[in-house]
């Protein structure tokens, strides 16, 4: 719809035979922080490809506020800001040398492109910095610097692409704080990949691609409640039969996940209490906790979400 800052429709993508998207739809709304969510090869990369027009869907269609992605490229790219996954900085130029030399880019000269550096360095506190060069900041301070310069267009679409790869995790956290001022500030969308579970619990809402399938999407509370209550770990040396006696036992049906049993019951500290009373002998270690977006999809695909079988070849 016009009204969607990205409308999505029954994208596909092949790479010689190997489906990297299988008919993904799905639609962001305007002023939301979108995250979407995989392990490596579940097409998160194909799917920001698409949308930042680098490469053409072999099928489906997307509009960027109501402009067709194939058919209008031109006119979604003034819309769009974009941070990739590896840096686009020159590390011999200083922050401001990068920030002017992206503005003429975009056509913006004198007076207005100089205003536009002043205040993407004053909002993200890189005004101190403005002077260094880029090879002697730190890790979170690039990042900042590939956030104003996407930004100096004045994008309506923010698009980036694992914006925390390497990154500390207090580092993450203070992006995501920038990304949601920016929300706030000037009403911009994001729409982020991420493989970072913290990270995406963050985001409005979040879609889970598994193998290239959209396997989820919604507000990372509501897929959590998905789940059915805590989640149960068992670690025993007999899984198959630890997996039979449960079932007998308690009346559930555990999942055998990587060697481990996995149940998901509410009240989960009584369940293993109950657990250990009855097998003693067969639990090595059990623990339980509330669900995550891990949780999530295990839930939904039947492993881990770094498990051999979570990944498939690189999209």
């Amino acid at each position: 719809m016009k009204s969607d800052a990205i409308c999505a429709a029954g994208l596909r993508h092949l790479y010689g035979t190997r489906v990297a998207l299988n008919d993904v739809s799905f639609a962001v709304r305007p002023g939301e922080i979108f995250g979407l969510l995989g392990p490596n090869g579940g097409g998160k990369t194909t799917l920001f490809k698409i949308l930042s027009t680098l490469m053409r869907p072999t099928a489906g269609t997307a509009r960027v506020f109501g402009d067709p992605l194939v058919l209008a490229p031109g006119a979604v790219r003034r819309d769009l800001g974009v941070v990739f996954q590896h840096p686009s900085l020159d590390g011999k130029l200083t922050v401001s040398e990068n920030l002017q030399c992206h503005g003429q880019l975009y056509g913006l000269r004198g007076g207005v492109l100089r205003e536009r550096i002043e205040q993407g360095l004053q909002r993200l506190g890189l005004a101190e910095r403005a002077r260094d060069r880029v090879d002697t900041l730190s890790g979170g301070l690039q990042r900042r610097t590939e956030l104003a310069k996407a930004l100096l267009h004045q994008p309506r679409l923010l698009l980036l692409d694992e914006p925390s790869t390497g990154l500390d995790p207090g580092a993450r956290r203070d992006f995501v704080q920038y990304l949601r001022q920016l929300r706030e500030h000037d009403g911009v969308t994001v729409v982020l990949t991420t493989h970072y579970m913290d990270e995406a619990e963050r985001c409005d809402r979040v879609a889970i691609l598994h193998r290239g399938n959209l396997v989820a999407l919604d507000a990372p509370a509501v897929l959590k409640d998905q789940v059915g209550g805590d989640v149960v770990v068992v670690q025993t040396p007999q899984p198959d039969e630890l997996r039979q006696m449960i079932r007998t036992r308690f009346g559930c049906e555990p999942a055998l996940v990587d060697g481990e049993l996995r149940v998901e019951r509410p009240r989960g500290h009584e369940f293993v209490r109950d657990l250990v009373d009855a097998f003693p002998g067969d639990v090595t270690l059990v623990t339980y906790g509330k669900p995550t977006l891990e949780d999530v999809f295990i839930h939904l695909t039947g492993h881990h979400f770094w498990g051999a079988d979570a990944v498939a070849e690189a999209a």
